[in-house]
């Protein structure tokens, strides 16, 4: 699998590249975000997975990816010194799928990037007919599980594989309440930091995208102390 790694620390990006094309990737590396930006947007559709450092010059991590949301759905992973809950949490509203602090060992690395793999792959929710999410009849929001595809009328809509991947596992159970750690443990394939709160970040996100009005959500529910519900519209 191809994989781009952004790093300014040139003995860290080295150690990185070295460990991961050990593990069979082929690794494109930069040290400068504007550079690995005008490679996704030029010959990085290939491009499988990321590990992106929050601390560059120029532009940094975070701004880089808000940029590469807009065209690319690939798992991001940040590598970061910046141990903070506030910039873990940043990162994730940004479109950041998980968050290693720095110092690091490898093989937490490779266990992370392997578990995203893994995501992509795995099919056991993503199964069964297209389900309706939400009105009006002339545009309505559709999943189809199978097919990885969302759409709002004829217009796709973008998600990531975590976004997609919560949505999935909602989506095969409508109505009923899956709680936070049901979630961490079915999306993530274990917990985030002990923290369920990375829960709550990606639906915030998915909201954004799937709900007419996410200040008011009709589709991926909030209940209070439980967790969260999907209200699938019935088929007309």
């Amino acid at each position: 699998m191809r994989l781009l790694l952004l790093e300014d620390d040139d003995g860290i990006r080295t150690t990185l590249r070295m460990g991961l094309e050990d593990e069979g990737y082929e690794v494109t590396e930069h040290s400068r975000a504007e550079a690995a930006l005008t490679h996704l947007q030029g010959a990085g559709a290939d491009v499988g997975l990321m590990l992106v450092d929050l601390m560059l010059g120029g532009m940094d991590g975070l701004t880089f990816i808000h940029r590469v949301r807009q065209f690319h759905d690939a798992p991001i992973v940040v590598v970061s010194a910046r141990d903070d809950t506030y910039d873990i949490v940043t990162a994730l509203e940004a479109g950041a799928d998980d968050y290693v602090t720095k110092p690091f060992q490898l093989r937490e690395i490779t266990a992370r990037l392997r578990a995203l793999r893994r995501r992509g792959r795995t099919q056991e929710v993503d199964a069964g007919p297209a389900v309706r999410l939400d009105g009006p009849p002339e545009r309505p929001l559709v999943l189809w599980p199978e097919a990885g595809r969302v759409v709002r009328g004829d217009q796709p809509v973008n998600l990531t594989l975590t976004e997609f991947r919560l949505l999935c596992e909602l989506a095969a159970v409508p109505g009923r309440v899956l709680a936070r750690p049901v979630l961490l443990e079915r999306v993530w394939d274990r917990g985030f930091f002990g923290d369920e709160r990375i829960v709550d970040v990606h639906i915030r996100r998915l909201r954004t995208k799937i709900e007419r009005d996410p200040a008011d959500p009709r589709v991926v529910v909030t209940v209070r102390g439980l967790g969260y519900r999907l209200d699938a519209e019935p088929d007309p």
